[in-house]
């Protein structure tokens, strides 16, 4: 057995064989770097980076591309709204994205293109596809032919009149077909530009990505990967020219996450429902939201909701809970033989993690995978006591935070984490209670309590938390 993915080109589950042994190629489409992500893309973004996560955890080489669109109809509005040029807001709001990124735990990709850094290749890209004959240069600016792609509309699943009856389109009465999309276009007044062999102008949306793509992995990748919205038009239009231009499949598997919903209703700045990721992390720990935002499978819609965020923030510190009570029984145990509840046991642990691999290698499954986690703290928290052996107590410790490992949960230490001023504060409660100083104990206690530790007096000693 081996790790599955659904493909969107095929609408089907297939068996994950890459180009290259042990070896993945993976292109993510990112922000266009405008503002603040919002909690949709952070969903997006967070499944993704879980994703490329477990192919590591699987033994694979991950080459992870996630491009930043730092030039656009948006971008330029905003810049131009603000004063400042398209370079400067598109640098703001890349510092930014990586703040909130970094909290949110998402590895740093392999490398993160940016639009402009390529306009040669993105020019080299669009030449090629004009001699091929599946580009035409109307008075500065190249439109893609759609009619010349006899495969337009495979991963919509799709025809090219079902797309055109659906679809909002430019009326431009100068395209040769009313689906056919701007490749470069003319420059305007107050519009960053580039010289071009069709005039000064500036790319499309769709063709930076398959030239980023392309330079930077190669002509056929193994998966490409975004949101579901961007299947049409803009994956549908990645496909089309690079197909056109190389004559080779461009990825080839293709997955997308499904839509966050805000309390059962779509996101949206109307309905004073949006919200970004920053404006979410002001109130929860970066854990807290992973958790939660894994707690669907990334290609069935998820509802968000602060409800929803308070059971997450409880599950994970249930999940806190149990190994802080595993780091406290390992550093006080008396160590013994294991009996043969304690193999029983030990075997149970090991069973975890092959539950674990089967649910996440079915289409990353991180819902049931985060479910085994569950159900191992559970068997632990009702099997695990202070007398137990030490190599089962650490094989419970070091499996739970195992299996977190690939979904960027768990990895806090608890115990030897306090700083030496509130380990001073528990010393001198030690101390205030021998003395019989109840009212300073007390004072203590409040004063933790106030720093985020609650405290708990055991026959075993004093133990503590985080809340």
């Amino acid at each position: 057995m081996g790790i599955k993915i659904f493909n969107t080109l095929t609408k089907a589950k297939e068996d994950f064989v890459p180009l290259k042994e042990g070896e993945v190629s993976m292109y993510v489409c990112g922000p266009t770097v405008y503002n603040f992500f919002h909690i949709g893309n952070a969903r997006t973004f967070i499944s993704f980076d879980t994703i490329r996560r477990y192919f590591e955890y699987r033994g694979y080489k991950v080459n992870f591309v996630q491009n930043f669109t730092d030039i656009d109809d948006k971008m330029i509005k905003k810049a131009n709204d603000d004063g400042i040029t398209v370079k400067e807001l598109g640098d703001k709001f890349i510092e930014e994205y990586y703040k909130d990124a970094d909290a949110l735990g998402l590895k740093r990709a392999t490398i993160n293109p940016r639009a402009t850094e390529l306009i040669d290749e993105i020019i080299d890209f669009i030449k090629s596809l004009e001699e091929k004959g599946f580009a035409y240069n109307v008075d500065g600016d190249v439109y893609f032919n759609t009619v010349r792609f006899n495969e337009y509309g495979k991963l919509s699943h799709q025809t090219l009149d079902d797309l055109e009856a659906g679809a909002r389109v430019d009326v431009d009465e100068r395209k040769k077909d009313p689906m056919d999309f701007a490749l470069w276009k003319k420059k305007k007044p107050g519009e960053p530009s580039w010289d071009s062999p069709w005039g000064q102008g500036r790319p499309g949306w769709h063709i930076e990505c398959s030239t980023m793509a392309s330079k930077l992995l190669g002509d056929t990748i193994d998966i490409h990967a975004g949101g579901s919205d961007l299947i049409f038009p803009h994956h549908e239009n990645e496909i089309a020219q690079s197909e056109a231009k190389t004559g080779k499949p461009f990825a080839r598997y293709w997955m997308h996450g499904a839509f966050l919903n805000i309390n059962n209703q779509k996101m949206s700045k109307s309905l004073n429902n949006f919200f970004t990721a920053r404006d979410i992390l002001n109130e929860y720990e970066p854990e807290v939201i992973r958790l939660f935002m894994l707690s669907g499978h990334y290609r069935t819609p998820l509802n968000f909701s602060m409800d929803l965020l308070e059971q997450s923030k409880a599950g994970l510190e249930r999940f806190y809970n149990s190994i802080n009570n595993l780091e406290y029984i390992l550093e006080t145990v008396v160590d013994r033989d294991l009996n043969s509840d304690d193999s029983e046991l030990l075997k149970r642990i090991d069973a975890y993690k092959e539950r674990f691999i089967e649910v996440m290698d079915d289409d990353f499954n991180t819902a049931d995978g985060i479910s085994v986690i569950y159900d191992l703290v559970r068997d632990v928290n009702t099997n695990i006591k202070p007398q137990s052996p030490k190599i089962l107590i650490k094989k419970a410790l070091d499996m739970i935070r195992e299996l977190g490992k690939p979904l960027a949960l768990l990895q806090k230490t608890t115990q030897g984490e306090l700083d030496l001023e509130i380990e001073k504060l528990i010393e001198d409660r030690q101390k205030a209670r021998k003395e019989k100083n109840w009212a300073l104990s007390d004072k203590i206690r409040d004063d933790l309590k106030a720093k985020g530790i609650i405290l708990e007096d055991t026959p075993q000693g004093v133990k503590w938390k985080r809340i």
